[in-house]
């Protein structure tokens, strides 16, 4: 069975776009993989965290992960700064990494952009340590978006120059790129892709929003003029964007939803999205719910899950420090 690693921020609740986009993979993903999970709190950093709402938002996004119910036989779900080895590894690939490279790195661009009174090295270096998540746990693939491919390119840029040096140390990792809903769009903007830190809420689907705050938020959607419910990102990316989101919520193909809705206009349409996208979301929000009432177990589960993730990033750190004659102790 191939390993598959992927991780998710804790910054903010994830929305319906990171559901379709991503968990919903990781989901199916965990019946044909072992597949390893993250919580990535060391990467949240890189933009100044109140501390106590980042400890609450781990909590939350642990338990939507889990709610989200992928195979727990071949799951590892952890918190990235409970594993220690994370940061070392990232020290040790920071020397097999170029400045070049990382100042090409668009995401550190646009982050610098947003955030320019804390242009700080952790932004700079931020994609060495995504490698290193990668590259200890022996990814054969990582599912990504199309946004995230240079970074991926980059993790196996550098396990390649490792090996080119040393043999074969590590495992390159491939790219895993879902081939629909991997980029769901704001609400409000469907020239932007859904952002769970969107300042506005009407822009985003929470995990967490109730029936009618989903319901409320797909009625006051961004369309067009017209009224016809029809597949056409260039012309109509609004209606384009809802379509989306109900054809992977019902399981249906876009064509089948267009047929659905022919002569019947936005209106119904869009109470219509709200109710799929509800339906999907309902037991999900629920099931999280009673996991965030109970922090005492999901920190045990969190203990546990990190003990699980260390056996098996232990033995690849030791690889890493063998091969470039870091003396282990005795």
């Amino acid at each position: 069975m191939k390993t598959a690693f992927s991780g998710i921020q804790p910054t903010a609740i994830p929305t319906i776009g990171n559901y379709l986009g991503a968990l919903s993979n990781w989901v199916a993903l965990s019946k044909t993989h072992r597949c390893v999970y993250s919580i990535v709190d060391m990467h949240a950093i890189t933009v100044r965290q109140d501390p106590e709402t980042l400890r609450r938002r781990v909590r939350e996004v642990y338990a939507l992960v889990l709610a989200c119910e992928p195979d727990p036989n071949n799951t590892i779900l952890y918190v990235q700064s409970h594993v220690p080895a994370h940061a070392e590894l990232c020290w040790i690939l920071s020397n097999y990494t170029m400045f070049g490279e990382l100042s090409r790195m668009t995401q550190f661009k646009d982050k610098s952009a947003k955030h320019a009174d804390n242009i700080n090295a952790g932004l700079f270096t931020y994609p060495v340590l995504q490698a290193a998540d990668i590259i200890l746990y022996d990814a054969h693939v990582v599912p990504i978006g199309e946004d995230q491919k240079q970074h991926l390119e980059l993790a196996r840029d550098i396990a390649l120059r490792f090996n080119g040096v040393y043999g074969d140390v590590l495992v390159v990792p491939e790219p895993m790129i879902p081939k629909t809903g991997a980029r769901i769009m704001s609400l409000l903007d469907p020239s932007h892709k859904m952002d769970k830190s969107d300042p506005n809420p009407g822009g985003y689907i929470s995990l967490l929003d109730d029936r009618d705050a989903i319901i409320q938020k797909c009625k006051r959607a961004v369309t067009d003029s017209g009224a016809e419910v029809r597949y056409d990102p260039a012309e109509k990316p609004g209606v384009s964007n809802l379509m989306t989101i109900y054809s992977l919520c019902r399981g249906v193909t876009l064509e089948e939803t267009e047929r659905e809705f022919a002569g019947q206009g936005y209106g119904a349409f869009k109470t219509a999205v709200g109710e799929a996208a509800d339906a999907v979301l309902e037991p999900i929000r629920r099931r999280a719910e009673t996991l965030i009432q109970s922090p005492a177990h999901l920190d045990k589960l969190m203990a546990q899950e990190a003990a699980r993730a260390s056996a098996i990033a232990e033995p690849v750190l030791r690889r890493v420090r063998d091969a470039v004659g870091l003396l282990s102790k005795k």
